[in-house]
């Protein structure tokens, strides 16, 4: 069909009380619409904050508000956090001995603790030197980015 003859369709209904046309040539055809095929769905507005349930409606409980857990508080000294996602684990392999113990001293540079992430094993070195006073993960656990691991004094 002639781009020509669509155009002139289209004239002819926006120069008549026409909604809507199809032509049929042969094995083409054309639908002009001036009325659109979608629905607009029209809410009404909320209701007033000071309107009350009707008197057969059970009563709307307030919001619980969800207390954080308190934070339990962590032994003075500098905190090692993970750099990344995954398992953490104490010692280089399973009955091996771990890399670092409660009280023990430690170097800068010194291997904490290997966190498996995406089957590489990635060692965690102190980052300072000082004495382990708390360790904050269980062996096998998975942990976070940016979750504190070690504190060192």
């Amino acid at each position: 069909m002639d781009i020509r003859k669509i155009k002139k369709l289209i004239e002819l209904i926006e120069s008549s009380d026409i909604a809507e046309i199809e032509i049929h040539e042969g094995e083409e055809s054309v639908r002009l619409s001036r009325v659109s095929s979608v629905q607009q769905v029209v809410s009404p507005p909320p209701a007033a904050s000071s309107a009350q349930p009707a008197p057969d409606a059970p009563p709307i409980p307030a919001p619980e508000r969800e207390e954080a857990p308190p934070e339990e508080a962590l032994p003075e000294g500098h905190v090692v956090v993970s750099p990344m996602v995954g398992t953490f684990y104490r010692a280089p392999s399973p009955g091996a001995k771990p890399f670092v113990d409660l009280g023990q001293k430690v170097e800068a540079g010194d291997t904490l603790c290997i966190i498996e992430a995406m089957k590489m094993l990635n060692q965690i070195e102190a980052d300072r030197s000082g004495v382990i006073a708390a360790i904050l993960v269980e062996n096998g656990q998975p942990v976070e980015y940016g979750q504190p691991l070690f504190v060192i004094r």
